[in-house]
């Protein structure tokens, strides 16, 4: 990735944090951008999202984005218009980064569970 991607991917996350924060935050739960990444032309930028919705599923939070992407769209526009030449296509993602170190360390605290003791007389 070039460093304009890069700044842009940054710029971009800032803003929609923000964007997202204010005005599409449901009520009771908490979204949050983990991470965008830009296409080489620019044209695209896929965001990661992490959704906290303690008690509701979080799949009608991600519908209702999807819904309103014209919409998040514009106002990222009105934000980031003198920096780039196109407004990049929006596409949110789940980040179920969380949900796999989760995984992992739970495998991991399987192996070590099931590990045998080493003993002291055996070396």
């Amino acid at each position: 990735m070039s460093i304009r991607t890069e700044k842009l991917a940054s710029v971009i996350k800032q803003d929609l944090g923000e964007i997202l924060q204010r005005n599409y935050q449901p009520q009771g739960a908490f979204i949050t951008i983990t991470q965008v990444r830009m296409t080489d032309d620019l044209s695209i930028a896929k965001v990661y999202l992490s959704v906290f919705s303690p008690g509701r599923d979080p799949e009608p939070i991600y519908k209702y984005l999807d819904d309103h992407q014209s919409d998040i769209r514009y106002q990222l526009a009105s934000r980031i218009k003198n920096q780039v030449r196109r407004i990049p296509e929006l596409i949110f993602y789940q980040d179920d980064t969380s949900e796999y170190v989760n995984k992992i360390e739970s495998l991991f605290s399987k192996v070590k569970s099931d590990e045998p003791e080493n003993d002291e007389s055996d070396n």
